[in-house]
Order: C-alpha cells, then structure tokens, then sequence
C-alpha cells in the first residue's frame, strides 16, 4: 500500500502535486509519503498483536532525520550499523534503550560511543568483536548487553549481494562457535547475555527460507539452556521484501504467524525482535526525475533524464527493476521502448532498460519503491550534487533535505601551494 495515486491523469503524493513538488523544488527530487510509512509501521506493530515485541527500524534503508523522527514518535527502535547511525537516530528523537547495533566491524570509537549512551544490545558477528567489546566495557566501567549473530546457512533466495546467512557470507557465527561465544560472554563481568539473533538478507520473497532459519536458531537457544543460558529475547533480523515488479512478498501477519508457528513447534514463549527496513520504506518513497532528451541509437532508443546512478544506483548495483511512470498521464500520446538513462559517463548509467514510455523532453517520470536504499547510497560521483528529500504529509510538503549546492561538494576541501 501506498500513497502516491492519480487524479484526472496527475500524479498526487498525498495531497500533494508531484508536478507542484518538481516545479518548487526541482528535479530529481525524492519524495516520501508520512502516511504510508506510519501504515506499513503500524502493519507490523499490529501484526503481533500483545505479544511481547519491539520493531527495530533498519537505518540503514533510510536514514533522513525526519524518517527517523516519525518513526521514533511511533515508539519504533532502532537497528545501526554504525556510529553515524547511532548519532543520527539520537539526534531525531531516538531512545538509546531501544537501539540494536549490528555489523561486523564496530571500531573501538562506536563501541565507546554505544556504551556510554546506554543503548539496547550489540548484535555481535565475531569472537574477536565479543572480546573487544569485553576489553573496552571493562575499561569504561560498564556491563554490554549482547546477542550473537547466528549465521545459520541457511540461502535466503536473493541476490547475492543482498544475502547474508550462507557460511561463506562475512555475516554472524556458525552455530558450532556460537556456543563458545555465549559461554565466554556467560562468564565474563563485564558483558550480560541478552538474546540471540539472526538476519539472512534483504528482499526475501518467500517464508521457506526464514522458517529454516528460525528452526536452526530455536533449536540453538534450547541447547544454550542445557548449558545454564538463558535467552531473555530471540531478534530475527529483517529482510521483508516489497513488489518491485510482480514479486508477492509475504505480508506482515503472515510473517508474524510464521515465527509464531516455529516458536510453538518448539515449545518457546520468548518476547521476540524484528529488523525491519526495507518493508517499511520502499513503496513510501519516488524520485522524481525530467526528460531532458530523446536519442536515436543504432539499435534502440534513449530517453535521457536529470537523474543518474549517483541518485539512483539500485539498477546498476543489482540490476535492479524499478517501475517508471509518467508523472501526468496522457492518454493521446505515442509510446515507444527506451532505456531510460543518466548524464554518467557510464554505460551501466540507466534507471531502468526496454521501458514503453510515452515521453518527450521537459516530461516529469516517477520512479516507484524509492523510499529505501536510493538516497541512502546516493554520491557525488561525476561533481553532482546530490538530490532533495521532501516528505508530505497531507498536503503538506516539508523540506527534509536541502538540495547540495556545487559548492558543497568541496567544501571540505583544500589547495595546496
């Protein structure tokens, strides 16, 4: 569900003219719905009912200020990878107590840095890491609340770059060093088990692979109980998927009513953790991008358009479908085939490739399901500066990023004599 529908032939954000947007704030621009991220919270939220449980919100999939600041307001917490994150999630209004830290290469700096603002638990990916944070927490004076990360090799279905819980991924502990690890972290004074975790990759399309996975980690928590461990929450990662194209992704109750299914099979009654991003985000987001020419190729045509793989990398990262529409229908006009491409001097600059579109120079396009890991892995690549966020909210539009200027992007930079 979403909230970006025509009305006479124009596209709407909301309230809101998604022409108007292009016109005061130029293109490309992102665009964010309030509603329909509050929506997709409240699925999950309500998914689960009065069971015990906390969403943790993915930064990682978005992280503007105001995102997170709505999503705080909800009472979401949230999932980091980074010192950064963290940063940003205190500085929109996010509770400490309610942040997962997860990622395999905490610095000393981050760990300090999560310790001294209390946060909720380190999902831990290694025994080195667990030591380090021991070494550091003892320094400090304080106790670290952890979770291993179980890699339970188990193949998510996705794409390679996008997976994490095979045995040759960089992701998590094996379930035969897990044990160890837990039996290092029961001792140890200065860390406190928490829970255990797992997380098998992003874009998951089906629950088969996440069944598996919730077996392999169940049976493990009721061998940590044999040895004394006591499990106090069981955090089962994210990786919903959204429709880009025709995928059917599994709803929030059905997921919901999986994990619960697993948990009675093995007679388990633990508050549990999701790691949600991705679901929450994509189809609360476009960007919105002008035609700037039509060329005639050799072998095809080419609509070329404001917007490039410095905005909008999915498509060249993962070969990535992403559905582009007209922003202002036009039932008259002639259509034809494009690759929809960027002002990048590289061959893999396209947004989308083999498009029937109806388009001439100076027509707005919307791209669909933006709202996550677009701007989120925007650069500067070829000097340009990076788009603006906008979020409506009814038929408010607020300013949530500021378009860079050119001088920003070298701002921080010198010349030397």
């Amino acid at each position: 569900m979403d909230h970006f529908n025509f009305k006479d032939g124009e596209l709407f954000a909301e309230g809101c003219s998604v022409r108007s947007l292009a016109a005061t704030h130029g293109t490309p621009l992102f665009v964010y719905s309030r509603t329909t991220l509050e929506q997709h919270w409240f699925a999950f939220d309500n998914a689960f009912g009065d069971y015990p449980h906390q969403i943790h919100y993915a930064v990682k999939a978005n992280g503007n200020l105001a995102v997170l600041g709505v999503l705080a307001k909800l009472g979401s917490g949230f999932d980091i990878v980074s010192g950064g994150e963290l940063k940003r999630v205190m500085a929109a209004g996010g509770s400490a107590g309610k942040v997962i830290f997860s990622g395999v290469g905490k610095l000393e700096w981050e760990i300090e840095l999560a310790l001294d603002v209390g946060i909720e638990c380190f999902n831990v990916e290694s025994m080195a890491e667990l030591e380090r944070i021991a070494r550091i927490a003892k320094a400090r004076g304080k106790v670290a609340p952890i979770s291993m990360r179980i890699n339970p090799d188990v193949d998510a279905k996705t794409h390679p770059y996008i997976s994490t819980g095979l045995k040759d991924n960089k992701f998590g502990v094996s379930l035969e060093r897990a044990l160890s690890c837990y039996e290092f972290a029961h001792q140890h004074p200065n860390l406190s088990v928490l829970g255990v975790a797992c997380h098998i990759g992003s874009q998951l399309t089906e629950l088969s692979p996440l069944e598996d996975a919730m077996d392999r980690l169940l049976e493990f928590v009721k061998k940590l109980r044999t040895t004394g461990i006591e499990i106090k929450v069981v955090d089962f990662g994210g990786g919903l998927g959204v429709r880009y194209q025709d995928e059917m992704p599994p709803l929030p109750d059905q997921y919901w009513q999986a994990l619960l299914t697993r948990m009675q099979a093995h007679d388990l009654t633990l508050p549990v953790a999701i790691e949600p991003g991705r679901a929450l985000l994509g189809n609360a987001g476009i960007m919105v991008t002008r035609v700037e020419y039509i060329k005639a190729g050799e072998v095809g045509k080419f609509c070329v358009v404001d917007a490039a793989m410095n905005d909008f990398i999915r498509p060249a990262l993962y070969g990535a479908y992403q559905e582009i529409i007209n922003v202002d229908q036009e039932p008259d006009s002639k259509a034809a085939v494009y690759d929809v491409v960027g002002p990048i001097c590289e061959s893999a600059d396209f947004l989308g490739k083999d498009r029937t579109l109806a388009v001439k120079p100076g027509d707005l396009l919307a791209i669909r399901t933006a709202g996550a890991y677009c701007f989120a892995l925007s650069s500067n690549y070829n000097a340009r500066a990076r788009a603006a966020e906008i979020m409506v909210d009814g038929e408010a539009a607020h300013v949530v990023r500021k378009r860079e200027s050119l001088e920003d992007l070298y701002a921080l930079e010198s010349l030397i004599e």
